[in-house]
């Protein structure tokens, strides 16, 4: 994993933590506000009936409770009574019915309780209660509730900023300390392998000098193969580990032609084509594409792709290398005639060691060569169908010419006149 990619989980999970924090500080302050509200209103109506049925049942009709007026037939009203009231019908049909009647009713911009009833005298009583305080105090727990949220939410994104760094710091640590252990390891390891890989290559050459039996030269030869092995590995370790620390310094990026630097890594894998009878054919403009970047990575990831294609072409397949520049973008794609992959498996490849059905198994290097490649600002993808071979193809901004001639980047240059082919099918 990259350092962006690393800083992106690290952001991601604060991210989610904050998140999770405010959602359910949320729910708790809505609930809590929620019963609240149920609470106060159930209590001031329980309260509101009872003061109305008191009012209707024993109020003096002169002089009846606060905000309550009470209307009977032969009885004078107050002269502060809301207009409309009584309510006649209601007032008929208990005089008709003898039983009670209540109702809410809306006028003037308030709501009133109504409420008519048959006195134990024999009287048919009218009680009107007047619910604006009610409707008002329940504005202000509204309000109060309204800030709560707000203050809520407020807590809840300072408790998520803070529990996420809290939370995911030991994530960011172990990862870094992972970091500098791959690093540390294999600087340390590197000069040993190096030492053991020039000691076992002197071994095979004295051995095949001093005409050993086969066997043995057999032997030191896979020890020499699984050694360089073990190099490219801790290379590999490296420079991925460069990569995580952070992006290049300016200085380091210099115009690398890809056009040279892809013939160059198909003429040193000459003797491993001529082994495995496989035709690699260069297709690529006769002038040069350049990328800004580092070299030795690019070198890198180009190599990788192409010794990824020579492994998974049998004898007598071909390979094409086809690079192409256009609207920017620097183009190189790498397609072989092998046993291809499946369509769902593509985006795994580039997954550390992973191992696919007929693909078999890509390693650690196709996703050193993404981490590369993002690197460079650029994308790398994979099509391909079982049977059918793959292809792979580099997309990177195309960058400035250099102000002199730059040398090809390579050991071996390779002659820029090749013929052109056509890229095959995967």
């Amino acid at each position: 994993m990259s350092a962006a990619s690393e800083r992106d989980a690290v952001r991601r999970a604060r991210r989610r933590i904050a998140v999770l924090t405010g959602v359910i500080i949320t729910l708790l302050v809505t609930v809590v506000g929620g019963v609240a509200d149920t609470v106060m209103t159930r209590a001031q109506s329980d309260q509101v009936w009872r003061e109305l049925r008191y009012g209707a049942e024993r109020g003096d009709l002169s002089s009846p409770p606060v905000c309550t007026w009470l209307f009977a037939r032969g009885a004078t009203a107050l002269p502060n009574a809301p207009a409309g009231f009584p309510v006649e019908a209601d007032m008929r049909q208990v005089r008709r019915t003898r039983e009670t009647v209540e109702r809410t009713v809306r006028r003037d911009d308030t709501r009133y309780l109504v409420r008519t009833q048959v006195r134990a005298d024999g009287r048919v009583v009218q009680a009107v209660l007047d619910l604006r305080f009610q409707l008002a105090d329940r504005r202000h727990l509204w309000f109060a509730l309204a800030v709560a949220e707000v203050v809520g939410l407020l807590a809840a994104a300072v408790t998520g900023v803070v529990l996420g760094r809290l939370a995911v710091s030991p994530l960011a640590e172990a990862l870094a300390r992972q970091r500098r252990f791959v690093t540390d390891a294999s600087h340390e390891l590197r000069t040993p392998v190096t030492q053991a890989y020039t000691r076992a290559q002197l071994l095979a050459r004295q051995a095949a000098a001093h005409g050993m039996p086969a066997r043995h030269r057999e032997g030191l030869a896979r020890l020499v193969g699984s050694v360089g092995r073990l190099g490219e590995v801790l290379d590999d370790l490296l420079l991925s580990a460069s990569l995580a620390a952070g992006p290049a310094r300016p200085s380091d990026h210099r115009p690398v032609d890809l056009v040279a630097l892809a013939r160059s890594v198909v003429a040193e894998e000459a003797d491993r084509v001529r082994e495995g009878r496989i035709t690699v054919v260069v297709d690529g403009p006769p002038h040069p594409l350049f990328v800004d970047g580092v070299g030795s990575a690019l070198r890198r990831a180009v190599g990788e792709l192409l010794s990824n294609a020579v492994g998974h072409t049998p004898a007598g397949g071909r390979i094409e290398v086809v690079l192409g520049g256009a609207r920017g973008t620097v183009t190189l794609t790498v397609a072989n005639t092998g046993a291809g992959f499946e369509p769902a498996e593509a985006e795994r490849l580039f997954e550390r060691f992973h191992r696919g059905g007929a693909a078999g198994r890509y390693g650690l290097g196709l996703a050193l060569l993404r981490e590369v490649v993002t690197h460079h600002g650029g994308t790398v993808d994979a099509t391909g169908r079982p049977g059918h071979g793959a292809r792979f193809t580099i997309r990177l901004p195309l960058g400035g010419s250099p102000p002199a001639a730059v040398a090809p980047t390579g050991r071996r240059a390779v002659r820029p006149g090749a013929r052109r082919v056509r890229a095959g099918r995967t």
